[in-house]
């Protein structure tokens, strides 16, 4: 999963690097920009939405997720809660939650992936907390129950296999795609080994 980052961005075009992640193996696009307006975030999504072939999700707005036509929303801990949400969106539509540790379980609850994390320190989410790393991932797998974790906080391409092997069924990535000059080809390094994405 891309995330998106204004400043990792840096006035980039989203579309053109979504489009490249996305070739890049890329198979999810989480909508996160912090410092766009309502309407530009809409806006932006809705260009998304008709130009991937990969489902996009937008962080923290369920309103804009919804008049969109999202696939789906990202809610962290201090978002709506999960059940709200799953009550205002219509059937099929994701519902993402982060849940960073095991005191955060409960509020994951009801989501169809958790985002778990963060697995290092990270310059793109200041409030993430501590990193957890691998055991703090297992932790956290174990309880949820069967819902897909997806982990999340500076990842790199050499902890993919780490991650997965700690119960991850994907990574979710920005400033190691994000940050790169080589969209594309950053991308294509996040993939599992044995050459396909996780």
């Amino acid at each position: 999963m891309l995330v998106t980052d204004d400043a990792l961005l840096a006035g980039r075009d989203v579309l053109e690097v979504a489009t490249a992640a996305v070739r890049g193996g890329v198979t999810c696009v989480q909508l996160r920009l912090k410092h766009r307006s309502p309407r530009d975030l809409s806006e932006l999504a809705r260009r998304l939405i008709a130009q991937l072939d990969v489902p996009v999700l937008i962080n923290d707005r369920l309103d804009v997720a919804l008049a969109v036509g999202a696939a789906g929303v990202h809610l962290g801990v201090e978002d709506l809660p999960v059940e709200l949400a799953r009550r205002a969106a219509p059937p099929g539509f994701l519902v993402g939650a982060s849940v960073g540790s095991l005191s955060e379980v409960l509020q994951g609850r009801g989501a169809d992936y958790w985002g778990v994390g963060p697995w290092r320190v990270t310059q793109t989410k200041a409030d993430a907390g501590e990193a957890i790393g691998a055991t703090g991932l297992r932790d956290v797998v174990a309880a949820a129950g069967g819902t897909p974790c997806v982990a999340i906080g500076g990842i790199q391409p050499s902890d993919v296999a780490q991650a997965h092997g700690a119960g991850a069924v994907g990574v979710a990535v920005a400033s190691g795609i994000l940050g790169a000059t080589d969209v594309e080809g950053a991308a294509r390094s996040f993939s599992a080994p044995g050459g396909g994405p996780l």
